[in-house]
């Protein structure tokens, strides 16, 4: 797979919140810490595979903390970071965003239906 020469930190941002269910994890750990088995019962038809693959990538991101408790019976929870306070606000503007032009968005096509040239 070949790079991009060019890369816009927009991208990396986004990159940071993309996915299926990186915003949805994020929006759980809005409210408060959260174990595994809780961020599992909340997002119904997210795999335990999954949920550990986008919350090890949140964590590289530095969006959340993993906080292991040391405890005989395995005992980790993941919170927001400052990072990811501010994704916080970030995700709710753009939720803002999305209610103020549901009718306009309703309207357009997602951009991969568009006509590709050539």
């Amino acid at each position: 797979m070949k790079l991009k020469s060019v890369e816009c930190e927009v991208e990396r941002l986004l990159a940071v919140i993309g996915g299926k269910w990186k915003v949805l994890i994020l929006r759980e750990l809005f409210k408060g810490a959260r174990r595994h088995a809780q961020l599992c019962r909340a997002l119904p038809g997210i795999s335990q595979k999954v949920l550990t693959a986008q919350l090890r990538e949140l964590e590289l991101d530095g969006a959340l903390r993993r906080q292991d408790f040391k405890t005989k019976r395995p005992h980790v929870e993941y919170s927001l970071t400052p990072f990811g306070e501010r994704l916080r606000r970030l995700i709710l503007e753009m939720h803002e965003l999305a209610l103020q032009s549901c009718e306009v968005l309703k309207r357009r096509p997602p951009a991969e239906r568009f006509e590709k040239p050539g």
